[in-house]
């Protein structure tokens, strides 16, 4: 992408401004920008900004912003860099807002269950100190080193998403920073509210386009008496898939339930060198239960064991031990650093209804087949959403072929009253399917949004969609 002509030039005077609110250190503008150009989105374009800039507080992010808007200079907010959709790739050139600096957990408040925490902190370092105080956490997207900031602004879900739901449901508040460099605050330490617009939720999932979050306010729980595993093989996987709803008739809400192909199992197996229980069968349920005791969780693990028998499941693998739970655990997170390992063209992140999981991987396949590109899947059987990674088999794909795969399949998912993206965001890889989920209208009403937020279009340009 070329810069535009609506945006400025980095001049003297603006290096003088940003030394002058960050201090020269927290500016980069030599080699080290590299490290700045891209993040773990497979085949993503590189990008070296013009600036990387450190910020190390909520004042210093307001002077940047106030700078930049005043000369119309990009600015792309970057956490640890994990997207999968290229959202943090200063593809017009401008200021990279690394937010780094800005790890400090402020408050973990254990009479009101909520932590208080600054962009950069990682999950990691969220978990270990919320148990500390013996609350949790309960949001695991698969990737501990992600910011926290970075799940708020896409909206990350993961593994633990049908008993907790996604990230949206555990901030209470955010703080944030406008283009014009006012500082906000959003909600609060209480749990309902109907006062006005929800800014909150507004804020969540936008991806940076709208304003640079510097605080966050999360919602934290109990701990969980036990967790146990349940590793169910099936002949098909709509087999498997059928199971779900029947499952959760029952009442029994799993933390999660995530599926897997053979093909997902042997890539798995092949990266870790660890061999997975009853890995030649097609399908497979990995399910999550939380209870308070030993005896809640038998009594759970037989109902879903009667359910999943009775649609056809070949067995049910329970681990006896902590090891055997990790090493299933481990499967499951492993596969997209498998599938990067062995070559990925790209990957989706479609969402369907549930039970429709089957008849979207067959059609995704059937397109698979007509483009000769191979395809491997896993994703959230409980909440529909499907991970499915085009393989790079070395026989020298070309990228527009894949992106005519991607979009065939996106197609087919939308067309089963799915959407593009579950959790991953659109970012700059793909905003141009954004017209398959939204009418005109409903882009157009983003894009005043947009506008209201950031009239000079500064914050993150050319992600989710373009400004006209």
């Amino acid at each position: 992408m070329e810069k535009q002509s609506r945006y400025g030039e980095v001049t003297e005077a603006l290096m003088a401004g940003l030394t002058g609110v960050v201090g020269e250190s927290n500016i980069l503008t030599g080699d080290e920008r590299e490290n700045y150009s891209r993040d773990e989105a497979p085949g993503s374009d590189r990008a070296i900004p013009d600036l990387v800039v450190k910020p190390g507080n909520s004042q210093e992010v307001a002077g940047v912003l106030r700078l930049a808007n005043e000369a119309r200079i990009p600015v792309i907010v970057r956490g640890a860099g994990t997207g999968l959709a290229g959202g943090a790739v200063a593809f017009y050139g401008g200021i990279v807002l690394s937010m780094e600096r800005m790890n400090r957990i402020l408050e973990i408040d254990r009479l009101n269950f909520v932590a208080t925490v600054e962009p950069a902190v990682t999950l990691e370092e969220l978990y270990q100190a919320v148990e500390e105080c013996g609350l949790y956490y309960p949001l695991y997207p698969g990737e501990k080193s992600a910011a926290v900031g970075g799940n708020v602004a896409t909206n990350a879900g993961g593994m633990r998403a049908v008993k907790y739901g996604v990230t949206r449901h555990f901030v209470l508040g955010l703080e944030v920073v406008l283009p014009t460099g006012e500082i906000i605050e959003t909600g609060g330490k209480f749990v309902k509210c109907s006062t006005g617009y929800d800014l909150t939720q507004l804020l969540i999932g936008s991806e940076g386009t709208l304003a640079v979050i510097t605080r966050v306010m999360l919602r934290l729980t109990t701990r969980p008496g036990q967790t146990e595993i349940l590793f169910v093989p099936f002949h098909s996987l709509h087999e498997a898939i059928e199971s779900v709803p029947d499952i959760l008739a029952r009442g029994i809400i799993p933390v999660g339930i995530e599926f897997m192909q053979k093909d997902a199992i042997r890539l798995v197996e092949e990266f870790t060198g660890k061999e997975i229980p009853l890995h030649d069968h097609e399908a497979f349920l990995l399910i999550i239960v939380e209870g308070t005791d030993s005896d809640e969780i038998h009594r759970i693990s037989n109902d879903i064991s009667e359910v999943c028998l009775s649609h056809g499941a070949v067995d049910v693998y329970i681990p006896g031990s902590e090891r055997a739970r990790r090493n299933l655990m481990e499967a499951r997170e492993k596969f997209y650093p498998a599938a990067v390992h062995f070559g990925i063209l790209d990957i989706t992140d479609v969402v369907v209804p549930r039970s429709r999981i089957a008849d979207f991987m067959a059609g995704a396949r059937k397109a698979g087949e007509e483009f000769g590109i191979p395809l491997v899947a896993c994703g959230h059987a409980g909440d529909g959403n499907v991970h499915l990674c085009l393989m790079d088999d070395g026989s020298g794909t070309p990228p527009e072929k894949a992106k005519e795969l991607l979009t065939r399949i996106i197609e087919v998912g939308v067309s089963m009253g799915g959407t593009v993206s579950g959790e991953h965001g659109l970012g700059s890889i793909k905003k141009e399917y954004l017209a398959l989920a939204y009418d005109e209208s409903g882009i157009d009403l983003m894009r005043r949004i947009k506008r209201a937020f950031d009239p000079n279009n500064i914050m993150n340009p050319g992600k989710v969609f373009d400004m006209e």
